[in-house]
């Protein structure tokens, strides 16, 4: 599969935002951003069920995760096809331990429930590590708040919107 052209300039209708969740259009808002929001009447949630729903490959989906690390939230920015490494996190942050998010933990840090969390536009901030893979795309997608919706931009842009330390997390091949 190859990725749709996303790099057009977009004028969405002013309801397009309106298609993402709250927070998230507010974001948008707040940092001049005009992008088309994508809304399926299938979830979302997954990579796999977003690259199937959009027609593109699993890669040039972003992965937004939260893991506790000593007990404070991080944000992973991670490819659709890739694993995050935790112990490449863990290593990265210096720190003790490192685990994937509770549900309660990703709602609370990001204000979205799993499954629909963009990789900006939170609840709080925090530290955000971004996989150099994402780099490989001229464009990504990426969820819009909600398990329904996603949008597109070219991965810099998220990575910088986001906050986010571009560093190798992925999980190799062994």
């Amino acid at each position: 599969m190859s990725t749709p052209d996303a790099t057009a300039p977009v004028t969405p209708a002013p309801e397009a935002a309106a298609e993402a969740h709250p927070r998230f259009a507010e974001a948008l808002r707040e940092l001049g951003l005009d992008v088309e929001i994508r809304r399926f009447p299938e979830a979302t949630r997954t990579a796999a069920e977003a690259a199937a729903a959009i027609g593109c490959d699993l890669s040039a989906i972003v992965k937004s995760l939260i893991f506790e690390a000593d007990g404070a939230p991080v944000l992973v920015l991670m490819d659709g096809s890739s694993r995050v490494d935790v112990e490449l996190v863990r290593r990265e942050l210096g720190a003790g331990k490192v685990k994937r998010a509770g549900a309660d933990l990703v709602r609370d840090t990001t204000g979205y429930a799993i499954g629909g969390v963009p990789p900006f536009g939170h609840r709080t901030k925090t530290r955000v590590l971004a996989d150099r893979g994402l780099l490989d795309h001229d464009v990504v997608w990426a969820a819009a708040g909600t398990p329904y919706t996603v949008f597109p931009l070219d991965p810099k842009t998220v990575i910088g919107h986001a906050g986010g330390t571009v560093v190798d997390v992925r999980e190799q091949a062994k």
